[in-house]
C-alpha cells in the first residue's frame, strides 16, 4: 500500500509532506493504478494528523488528476496519473530548449525552477 511518513520537524506542512509522498508514488508507480487508498479518517489516524490535513492533500492530489474520489466506494490512483508524468516530461523539455536558446547556464535555470517549486 502507500508508505508515509510525516516529519514533525519539518518546515514543510504536513499536508504538503503527504502530498507530496503520495504524487511521488504514484507517479513512479510504487503504487499502481486502481490501488484503493485509505479513508481520509483512516489515513489521518495512521500518521496521527488531522482530518482535514489529510483532506487538503487528497483534495490537491485529486486537482492534479492523480486520485480520483467514487462516492461511498473510496479515493483510487487515477489512470490519468501516468499522463502527468509524460506531460511534465515534455513541459521540461521544452524548457530546457528555450533555457539553451537563450543561452542561459543550466545552473541558473535549476535555481529559477527551484524557486518556482518554492512558491
Amino acid at each position: 500500500m502507500v508508505d508515509i511518513s510525516i516529519d514533525a520537524t519539518s518546515s514543510v506542512p504536513p499536508f504538503e509532506q503527504l502530498r507530496a509522498q503520495l504524487a511521488r508514488q504514484i507517479t513512479d508507480r510504487t503504487v499502481a493504478v486502481g490501488t484503493r487508498l485509505p479513508t481520509v479518517r483512516k489515513l489521518a489516524a495512521e500518521l496521527g494528523l488531522a482530518v482535514n490535513t489529510v483532506a487538503r492533500a487528497y483534495r490537491e492530489l485529486e486537482e492534479a488528476g492523480l486520485i480520483e474520489t467514487r462516492g461511498r466506494n473510496g479515493t483510487f490512483v487515477s489512470a490519468v496519473g501516468g499522463h502527468s508524468q509524460a506531460a511534465i516530461q515534455r513541459a521540461a523539455q521544452d524548457y530546457a530548449a528555450k533555457v539553451r536558446a537563450f543561452g542561459i547556464d543550466p545552473e541558473e535555470a535549476v535555481r529559477v525552477v527551484r524557486a518556482a517549486l518554492e512558491r
